[in-house]
């Protein structure tokens, strides 16, 4: 057995002085002698998915304090070791206590640029949005959740990108089912249901302007009509098989619906929608994908 001398003992009142924390080692800033592999530009390098409450405005002039993921990165050149890890976080703190927008995210990269000394920078917060569904038929309210983020990217020329990634459930009845429930009863008198399955649209757009979560919610239920329900009582569930009926769909039918409202709205510069049916019927899931299609853009 290997012993040793050290004191094995945590000292609370030890003191860091300026000079014993410039004694301390720092690789991360070493000579580009100690770089591993490739000495070539990495595009994004930090930390993903530290956790704060952030505030956020609402389309009705409100606030939200929500449990909020956030990933962070900027580019590294090569010939440089690594970067300081913590600043990440540490930079993105000086913000903790703002109303966050679209011109607080600029901030934020600016200043990751600046204390990482970095061409580009990277940011992405991610959290579960909460919007007031009015139910069918009842008069009930609840609160549906949306899985949300922002995020921008800025470039060594300043120049900012923004997106906003949404996911919106929803129901989806399949037309050839109806149809072929429909013939059973019609032609041997036998009942039969058309099957449905609760989908999702995963939808990601890049900003031309602020756009509000609220307002990216109404676009897919103006879209896709059949959103899972929050308070339900009789008259509702009778209400969402009737709506179901009126806007069957199938999975390319509901990307070509989002295409419908995304295209030619003007704070929209780009678009990908990927669309899950997930099956009842089948033991996998029907799937599509449909994007805007302007050059060099989403796919």
């Amino acid at each position: 057995m290997i012993t040793s001398n050290l004191k094995r003992i945590y000292d609370p009142t030890f003191v860091v002085t300026k000079d014993y924390k410039n004694s301390l080692p720092d690789l991360q800033n070493g000579p580009a002698s100690l770089i591993e592999g490739a000495n070539v530009p990495i595009q994004q390098v930090g930390i993903s998915n530290f956790k704060l409450p952030l505030r956020f405005p609402t389309r009705d002039g409100k606030e939200l304090t929500l449990e909020t993921s956030v990933d962070g990165y900027v580019s590294l050149d090569a010939g440089k070791k690594g970067i300081n890890m913590s600043r990440i976080m540490r930079s993105f703190y000086k913000f903790k206590d703002e109303l966050f927008h679209a011109d607080t995210l600029e901030y934020v990269l600016q200043m990751y640029k600046k204390d990482l000394d970095a061409k580009d920078s990277y940011l992405r917060l991610n959290f579960n949005y909460p919007v007031i569904q009015k139910s069918l038929r009842s008069g009930l309210e609840g609160y549906q959740y949306y899985n949300a983020s922002w995020e921008a990217s800025m470039d060594e020329n300043g120049k900012v990108r923004h997106f906003m990634h949404l996911e919106f459930v929803y129901s989806s009845a399949c037309p050839c089912s109806y149809e072929l429930a429909e013939h059973a009863r019609e032609t041997r008198e036998v009942a039969a249901i058309p099957h449905s399955q609760r989908s999702e649209a995963y939808i990601t757009v890049e900003l031309n302007n602020p756009l509000w979560i609220e307002d990216m919610v109404d676009i897919c239920r103006d879209a896709l009509k059949t959103e899972t329900q929050v308070m339900v009582k009789r008259e509702d569930e009778q209400a969402f098989a009737e709506l179901n009926g009126a806007y069957q769909k199938f999975v390319e039918d509901a990307a070509r619906l989002m295409f419908d409202k995304l295209d030619p709205n003007p704070d929209v510069r780009d678009f990908v929608v990927r669309c899950v049916h997930m099956e009842s019927l089948h033991s996998h899931d029907a799937v599509s994908r449909i994007c805007k299609g302007i050059p060099c853009g989403l796919r």
